[in-house]
């Protein structure tokens, strides 16, 4: 990508400058949580810098709020997912509890996963699920989900493969 498609620096600087504190506090209204809130404001913005477009927003506030929006959905998915891990964690002999580094690398997998996921169909996510989370035999997953067992293997590999070779 040329430097021309990228977004110029002055203009998110005008944003920041413009309307930070706008979304910080548009953020701790929705979040209850002044930390979390600066975290993601500064998160926005960053996102921002990354973009390979041009900003032409004629509404910042609005455009901000809407990326914004983004990264408070993912904020809430991932607090999901860690809290089900550390239940899980919680339900473990002591002696089979992982350390913190190890803790952290598989926290960071489940949030990919889910990530990844997120990208396929939702009977193909449940197929997926069933299948490597519960055991389920391919032909009870497709009664319940009222498909062939051919529709379940070409789910079951449509969900690996987005999990191993995401696009």
């Amino acid at each position: 990508m040329s430097a021309v498609e990228r977004p110029p620096v002055d203009e998110i600087q005008s944003l920041y400058i413009a309307h930070h504190g706008w979304l910080n506090g548009w953020l701790r209204r929705r979040l209850g949580n002044a930390a979390d809130a600066a975290d993601l404001a500064q998160d926005t913005f960053m996102r921002l810098l990354a973009r390979d477009a041009q900003i032409a927003a004629r509404e910042p506030r609005a455009f901000l709020a809407t990326v914004a929006h983004g990264l408070v959905a993912n904020f809430f998915r991932r607090r999901q997912i860690e809290q089900a891990y550390l239940e899980a964690l919680a339900a473990l002999p002591v002696a089979h509890v992982p350390d913190l580094e190890t803790r952290a690398i598989v926290l960071e997998t489940l949030v990919e996963m889910d990530r990844r996921l997120q990208a396929v169909p939702p009977a193909v996510r449940s197929a997926f699920l069933m299948f490597q989370l519960d055991g389920v035999p391919q032909a009870e997953i497709a009664a319940q989900l009222a498909v062939s067992v051919a529709t379940v293997q070409r789910y079951l590999v449509k969900a690996l493969h987005q999990c191993c070779f995401p696009a």
